[in-house]
């Protein structure tokens, strides 16, 4: 156990408390703080998520439409034609934003290993899953209930795992990474089963050359994306750097060190631009670049609020709205308008209020009273909580606006949930993705025992690392590290089903391998 893993496990334990507690006497205080105001935390439900929520950007309202009706009844009504004009279009909004994917999933697609991360296209027509195992495998999902398996590719001489992967605009290129300065570029195309070409991200690389793990420029690419002219792309890395890389001529355009710590997500502001970007990392805030003036190395502003490092952001697209993930177990929603300028951000010095934090979200449990509101201009609208942020780089998104009308914000979660929340930062609804997973395989390669109890089974563990809601219908796919004791890996699809029975052929809950087929290793339904 190192050294971090122990100094964890005190803190968790009862010994621990005695130890880092310097109001028991204990010379190691974990943060030396009066004991915490029990009111500091944000209000729910927000009043600025309210005002966000009746202002059409998320969502539509039912003022003129006056109660809340079943999803039958709006579909009566429409078909009926009760509606017209500007009360038709809101009651099909209404129709979309109220179908919440359940629990209960259709498919369970296994994995060998843990799954990091899988996002649909923009289109809804691709699906990819990114895995420890270094592969990443594409399915056709141009009917989101009957996937068809495409391919698999590899990330030759990987380091951990895979930490990201990003679509081209025209979705015939995929780019994935992985803890090295390297990016593999690979051909969406089933029938093209050639080798991905490999581009280095280091300044020492040379023209088409990749750098090995062993080089002393080497470093770790923890976030990657293309730009919205498919030109260009753009990573965070574990150097504290924003790269950008021009793909036609594999070269370098920018190597900027933004942070004082890793880089551990980068955004376009708008997919159809490719100038303004975002970057999120460890130092706790996130910077606001444009591509256009980035050869100085000057942020055009910046976001601060989390206490803790980031682990991931999302743009909603419009170029105006950004989400964060934050190890402090909070996801916050951010104006463009509200960024704070880099002369006031300097003048502020926000991190010297986090920079010595001792929390390690790896391994550490971050209690409520571990958290307090940012001492310096917390810029932020809204701020969520109820998710766990630990054990790895978790994940948050938008929901789409034609299957949700951009009602919601989503994360997955280390207790094995997908959490939903409305723009007030109220819950809309929980997925149980270890509940509709667990007992679905029999014990692995890894020879784990297995056993069973009327309750839950001890040894199955789920912690959602990625989740995508579909474009155009009301399906999320969970991507989880699951199984027993977590050592292997999930893609969940779970669909809203108001009836809450199973009328469909094939049922509910069925599992099927990485490829699609049935496996005689995965359950099929029998301890459910």
């Amino acid at each position: 156990m190192s050294p971090a893993q122990l100094l964890a496990l005190l803190r968790s334990s009862s010994i621990g408390e005695v130890i880092f507690d310097d109001s028991r006497g204990g010379t190691w205080g974990r943060r030396h703080r009066s004991p915490p105001d029990p009111n500091r935390f944000p209000k729910v439900p927000s009043e600025k998520g309210t005002e966000l929520m009746h202002s059409g950007l998320f969502g539509a309202n039912d003022f003129r439409l006056k109660k809340r009706k079943q999803l039958a009844r709006r579909i009566l009504d429409r078909e009926l034609g009760v509606y017209s004009g500007i009360d038709r279009q809101r009651n099909q909004d209404l129709m979309a934003q109220d179908m919440i994917p359940s629990t209960q999933a259709e498919t369970i697609i296994h994995y060998e290993d843990p799954v990091y991360s899988g996002q649909f296209s923009d289109d809804g027509n691709f699906f990819y899953s990114c895995g420890h195992d270094f592969q990443v495998r594409m399915y056709d999902t141009s009917n989101p209930y009957e996937w068809k398996y495409y391919k698999t590719v590899h990330y030759p001489f990987g380091q951990w795992t895979l930490t990201d992967a990003s679509l081209s605009p025209d979705n015939k290129w995929l780019a994935y990474t992985s803890i090295q300065s390297n990016v593999c570029l690979a051909p969406t195309d089933p029938n093209d089963t050639g080798d991905p070409y490999t581009l280095s991200l280091s300044d020492r690389g040379t023209r088409g050359q990749p750098l090995g793990w062993r080089s002393w420029d080497s470093f770790g690419i923890w976030s990657v994306r293309f730009s919205g002219d498919g030109r260009e792309l753009v990573a965070g890395t574990n150097s504290n750097r924003i790269i950008v890389y021009d793909i036609e001529s594999r070269t370098v355009l920018h190597s900027v060190h933004g942070h004082l710590d890793d880089v551990n997500a980068v955004c376009f502001a708008d997919k159809s631009s490719p100038h303004i970007l975002y970057s999120g990392s460890d130092d706790t805030t996130i910077k606001v670049w444009d591509r256009r003036s980035m050869a100085d190395g000057r942020e055009v502003g910046a976001f601060i609020g989390h206490v803790e490092g980031l682990t991931y952001i999302d743009s909603k697209g419009d170029g105006r709205y950004i989400l964060s993930n934050g190890k402090d177990q909070t996801m916050k929603l951010w104006d463009l308008r509200m960024v704070m300028s880099p002369d006031r951000f300097r003048e502020l010095n926000p991190t010297q209020h986090t920079e010595n934090r001792d929390f390690d979200y790896r391994w550490g449990v971050y209690r409520d009273d571990d958290w307090f509101p940012h001492p310096s201009d917390d810029n932020s609208v809204v701020t969520f909580r109820g998710h766990k942020v630990l054990r790895t780089l978790i994940r948050c998104h938008f929901s789409p606006p034609s299957s949700t009308n951009s009602r919601y914000v989503y994360t997955g979660s280390q207790d094995g949930k997908v959490w939903v929340y409305n723009l007030d930062a109220t819950v809309a609804g929980v997925i149980d993705v270890n509940k509709a997973t667990k007992n679905s395989r029999r014990p692995g390669r890894r020879g784990h025992p297995m056993y069973f109890d009327d309750d839950d089974h001890p040894g199955w563990r789920t912690c959602v690392r990625d989740a995508s809601w579909h474009p155009n219908a009301p399906l999320l796919v969970a991507s989880a590290w699951n199984g027993l004791n977590a050592t292997s890996g999930t893609c969940s699809l779970h669909s809203y089903n108001e009836a809450g029975e199973d009328e469909a052929d094939p049922r509910m809950g069925r599992s099927v391998d990485e490829h699609l087929e049935p496996n005689p290793d995965l359950f099929q339904d029998v301890f459910r």
